[in-house]
């Protein structure tokens, strides 16, 4: 089974030295104008990895993504209304 992972957006100084993030997790994206990095991790690992990440000093905030606690599944609870605009 897949380890549960976590993601994190870390705001940074210098995207350079943000390619070393890769040792604390996968780094997913990298936003050279607005200077952000998207990074996953295993969840079991993660206050060692913050702690760490927040030491370095091109980082400078760490957020994490709440992209996991965002309800997907929807129902429809709404009737169908496209019948009535039929030609």
């Amino acid at each position: 089974m897949l380890p549960d992972r976590t993601g994190f957006i870390v705001w940074v100084s210098d995207l350079k030295a943000a390619r070393a993030l890769e040792r604390f997790g996968t780094v997913h994206y990298m936003s050279k104008k607005l200077h952000y990095v998207v990074l996953y991790m295993n969840a079991e690992r993660v206050e060692d990895s913050l702690k760490q990440m927040n030491r370095q000093s091109y980082v400078r905030k760490v957020e994490r993504s709440y992209r996991t606690e965002i309800k997907t599944e929807y129902s429809k609870d709404s009737e169908d209304k496209t019948r009535f605009y039929s030609v």
